[in-house]
Order: structure tokens, then C-alpha cells, then sequence
């Protein structure tokens, strides 16, 4: 599949699953990891795909060692 036919493709994420666990506030992650409120909640929604270094961020503050363990793109 080229560049022109290729369809966006959305990443699934646990974050808000794990961020509950934690009992952290969509806020306290967005601090932690700094991006606003409204980011957090985009990438829970799935209507962002992160960077590698904000995937690698949450995954770190959302104490997991691997960013799979957070991201699934899905395919």
C-alpha cells in the first residue's frame, strides 16, 4: 500500500485503564509528562496518535517498562 492509498491509522491505548489504577488524574498526567488536560484526553480517545518520545513519557509515568504494554496500533 503507497503513501497516497494508505488509510490513517488510529493507535488503541490503555492509558486511561492504567492512569484509574493509578489513581491519577487525567491532569496529573498531563503535568507529568508535559501536555495539556486536553491531549490526555485526545490520546484516551483515540484521536491522537503520540509521538515516540510522549508514548515513551506516559508509558514511564504510567509505571510500565514496555510502550506496547500502553500503545496497540491497530492495524
Amino acid at each position: 500500500m503507497d503513501i497516497i492509498t494508505q488509510k490513517k491509522r488510529t493507535m488503541k491505548t490503555k492509558i486511561k485503564e492504567y492512569r484509574r489504577g493509578l489513581k491519577m488524574t487525567q491532569e496529573e498526567l498531563a503535568e507529568a509528562v508535559d501536555v495539556t488536560r486536553q491531549t490526555i484526553i485526545a490520546l484516551e480517545q483515540g484521536r491522537y496518535n503520540p509521538s515516540l518520545l510522549l508514548a515513551y513519557k506516559i508509558t514511564n509515568a504510567l509505571k510500565r517498562r514496555h510502550i506496547e504494554e500502553v500503545f496497540d496500533l491497530e492495524k
